[in-house]
């Protein structure tokens, strides 16, 4: 005798009381045509009146032979193999169309509708663009793929939405090109990064407070954009708004609007509030690399002077700002863009202005250009006991005298350049004495074969011995790198704007993104010496799923060679107060 199978009480129900109205009308309908019962009894059992069963049975027959016709059922869907008809009239399968004709990606297209409410997969996209024609586009440069979205004019086509403080629905999930921006919110969190933007005296709107503001500024610096004027993807893509706590990144007017109210101040008194964190983490030595950059100016108006370009090796109408660094981890502390042909000699005393109070770091040492000051201010900073390194200018008296030093007076060392590699330069050693200078003799070190060629390092500081002096002034070499780096990457040379103050905002950004990028490659095994362009090439840029949970947010990245290091290499952080307090969880998707 065979076992009972044990059924569910749901189960039963689900037959004994149906809940659907087509559920309950089928059951009826079989009972009339099938089984044979009356119409009473029809009725009776499924809680209708004798007319109503059979109205439904003469509809019924109407419908069955129609549906007999089509091939259809009257009741149930029959599943249709292969793949579905898309309507060639809707707006999206238009919309679709229209940004395949202007050569953006299938993933380009998905973040684009994706921020237009449209809940269509890239399968979906793959068939639009499979059936009217359109071939695979093949694999394209970031260069390359950024004019293409800044000459799309898709913006005639979608407009981005307003953007406002970030908030979201349970198992909400997108599609993101900015998932790899995400992975500095740790270390902004980490390094309490967070908190100086939220406590410095930037400017906020009820729609968009200082930390969204400043974030959404970073976002932009972070993910390669060249212009905040080219209104592209970037302003429909959720992510780089999620970075912000946003639900997108405002528009191109909000932020000339915004830098318009910032005020030298503010900038002043954020570095200071940077500089003390990152003393408080110890990435500060006790020397400091200066050097000027030159911005160029391509506005109508001419409200500039002319300034030497070493990118263009002419001079061109420009904002000259100054930089300082720190030789040991690539730190930028200090930015001013105030800068003119009138007070730029006094820039160094006005950077020792900035270090005697309020930012928690002591500078013991200067390293510059021979062109950075004059003598008489290096006079001033002997005196007051820094310690300075620099080239001595040319003068026909320091040829002869360098004529003067006999064969057996010169020593090899080996010195670290730029890129940390090394090479051989030949040295020998001298003293001077020049009243501009100060009242103190000066360390004279005679060098053939270094950056410059019969180049004249002076100092101040005789306790170093003559190759650690080499060394130290051949670690300035490295902000000229970092200026080009900010030329390139960050594109400082692409700003057009005629007040200063926006140039000034939009160099301390420009600080803050390159800070951000040193502090990610201390974080990465064998990267920390590389360039920001590389980072965010090898690391960052990235395509990925966002998927929003009740208490985190699951990050899924598309998979690169990399991938594993940085995931490694990221803090951990338990919230983050713009984004819900929700916690990011950063793992790596099933393709690449």
């Amino acid at each position: 005798m065979g076992k009972t199978r044990p059924v569910d009480q749901d189960i039963i129900l689900y037959f004994a009381e149906p809940n659907q109205t087509l559920h309950n009308q089928y059951l009826a309908l079989r009972s009339f045509f099938y089984e044979g019962a009356t119409a009473e009894d029809v009725a009776k059992k499924h809680g209708y009146t004798e007319s109503t069963v059979y109205t439904l049975a003469r509809n019924f027959k109407t419908r069955f032979k129609a549906c007999t016709e089509r091939g259809e059922d009257p009741f149930f869907l029959v599943p249709k193999p292969g793949r579905k008809k898309i309507s060639r009239e809707s707006e999206l399968v238009e919309a679709i169309i229209a940004f395949r004709k202007k050569q953006l990606s299938i993933p380009d297209i998905k973040i684009l509708l994706d921020g237009k409410g449209y809940g269509v997969s890239e399968s979906f996209i793959h068939t639009v663009c499979d059936e009217h024609g359109f071939v695979r586009i093949p694999k394209r440069s970031g260069p390359v793929r950024q004019q293409i979205m800044e000459t799309s004019g898709y913006t005639e086509v979608l407009e981005a939405e307003v953007s406002t403080s970030i908030s979201f629905s349970d198992e909400e999930r997108f599609l993101s090109k900015g998932v790899g921006v995400l992975c500095f919110l740790p270390i902004i969190k980490a390094y309490g990064i967070d908190r100086v933007i939220e406590e410095s005296g930037y400017p906020e709107t009820t729609m968009i407070g200082r930390t969204n503001a400043i974030l959404s500024f970073l976002a932009l610096k972070l993910s390669d954009v060249q212009r905040y004027g080219h209104d592209d993807g970037w302003c429909m893509d959720r992510g780089l708004g999620m970075f912000a706590g946003l639900n997108v990144l405002p528009k191109t007017t909000w932020y000339s609007s915004y830098s318009s109210a910032v005020e030298r101040k503010d900038n002043v008194a954020f570095l200071k509030a940077l500089n003390r964190v990152f003393a408080e983490h110890g990435l500060f030595s006790d020397t400091a690399n200066l050097d000027f950059t030159a911005i160029p100016y391509w506005g109508d108006e001419d409200p500039f002077e002319n300034n030497w370009s070493g990118k263009r090796s002419k001079a061109l109408i420009s904002i000259q700002a100054a930089l300082a660094q720190d030789p040991d981890t690539g730190i930028l502390s200090y930015g001013d863009t105030t800068v003119k042909h009138d007070n730029q000699d006094s820039v160094i005393l006005d950077f020792l202005d900035f270090y005697k109070d309020g930012t928690g770091r002591q500078i013991k040492y200067l390293a510059f250009d021979n062109k950075f000051t004059t003598l008489e201010n290096l006079g001033r900073i002997n005196d007051s006991g820094i310690k300075f390194v620099t080239i001595q200018r040319k003068s026909k008296n320091l040829n002869e005298k360098i004529k003067g030093v006999g064969g057996g007076q010169w020593h090899t060392v080996r010195i670290e350049r730029a890129n940390h590699k090394s090479r051989l330069a030949t040295y020998s050693e001298s003293t001077t004495v020049n009243a501009k200078y100060g009242k103190e003799p000066l360390r004279q070190i005679f060098l053939r074969g270094g950056h410059e060629k019969s180049s004249t390092i002076i100092t101040n500081d005789f306790s170093l011995k003559p190759e650690e002096v080499i060394r130290k002034y051949a670690r300035r070499w490295m902000v000229e790198n970092e200026i080009s780096e900010h030329i390139y990457f960050f594109h400082l040379n692409r700003n057009s704007s005629g007040i200063v103050v926006k140039v000034d905002f939009e160099l301390t950004m420009t600080i803050l993104a390159h800070n951000l990028y040193r502090l990610l490659a201390l974080e990465l095994p064998g990267f920390s010496h590389q360039t920001a362009r590389t980072l965010y090439n090898e690391f960052i840029d990235n395509y990925g799923e966002v998927i929003v949970g009740e208490d985190d947010i699951t990050v899924r990245m598309n998979r690169k060679r990399f991938l594993p290091v940085l995931r490694s290499g990221l803090p951990d952080v338990q919230s983050y107060k713009w984004i819900g307090g929700k916690k990011l969880i950063f793992t790596a998707h099933s393709h690449t």
